[in-house]
């Protein structure tokens, strides 16, 4: 099986086979979409959150029976051992990847269901990972934002349940190489235990609960926020800010437009 490099070249020479429909550029959300963005994503987020985990779960708090309580490459998932090597020794603190130093702040909002978002996370990031943010020259802020359905709710919530262990990027990381498609209902907790004791070190049972704590609600109303006034209208969407605090807004062609990214990035530095 191939790993690293060559796996993402491979990927790039047959693309997934999930897609938006219409292959737009980024994943586009609808106007109503926008609007629950903002504040009234926070009742999405329990409603669903409590619906979920209080039916069809052999246990409250949506663990199987037989649950390990910390995620290691022993069973893991495909691509795990990738995604543990590519952020290895790269601090994590929350939803930052990076030396606090670097010069190049590059924030991403992406919608963890988003199958574009999948293109970029799985065949660009790592490249962006490797020649910027290894060599401390930029620093990634992850915004993960939740417009498309049901399931981007709840990995936008393990996902910053995560981010309380400071393993935000490895989970999502993991997340995008098994990816289902949208609006399946694919995110059931069995797919997300698999995806957390894939990533080495991960607290299992803590994040279960974190998902659901008031904290991680207010974070994930915060990037909705966010989002709105940044005008993000799709994912993925990467901003560039350089000091004394100029931000721009990187014009990606498609998931896989690594060059405009490196083209922007280089400028920046």
């Amino acid at each position: 099986m191939p790993s690293g490099k060559k796996s993402r070249q491979a990927r790039r020479a047959t693309p997934p086979p999930v897609k938006s429909k219409g292959a737009p550029r980024t994943r586009q959300a609808s106007p109503r979409a926008l609007a629950i963005g903002g504040g009234i994503v926070v009742i999405a987020v329990a409603a669903i959150l409590i619906a979920h985990f209080t039916s069809g779960s052999s246990k409250k708090s949506g663990l199987p029976r037989n649950a390990v309580a910390v995620g290691s490459l022993a069973n893991a998932l495909p691509g795990s051992s990738d995604v543990a090597a590519e952020f290895k020794g790269i601090p994590q603190t929350g939803t930052t990847l990076g030396w606090p130093s670097a010069k190049v702040t590059m924030t991403e909002y992406i919608d963890l269901q988003c199958p574009i978002c999948q293109e970029f996370e799985t065949q660009v990031f790592p490249d962006i990972v490797a020649r910027y943010i290894k060599t401390k020259k930029v620093k990634v802020v992850m915004k993960p934002w939740a417009f498309i359905g049901p399931d981007s709710i709840k990995g936008q919530a393990m996902t910053l349940a995560a981010a309380k262990q400071n393993k935000a990027f490895n989970f999502a990381a993991v997340l995008y190489n098994n990816q289902g498609e949208e609006n399946t209902g694919w995110m059931t907790d069995d797919t997300l235990y698999n995806i957390a004791q894939s990533v080495p070190g991960l607290k299992i049972p803590q994040i279960f609960t974190e998902r659901n704590s008031a904290s991680v609600k207010a974070e994930a109303a915060q990037v909705g926020k966010d989002a709105t006034a940044q005008n993000v209208s799709g994912t993925p969407t990467i901003f560039l800010t350089v000091p004394p605090g100029k931000t721009e807004q990187v014009p990606l062609a498609n998931g896989l437009d690594e060059t405009t990214l490196v083209k922007y990035l280089n400028a920046a530095l």
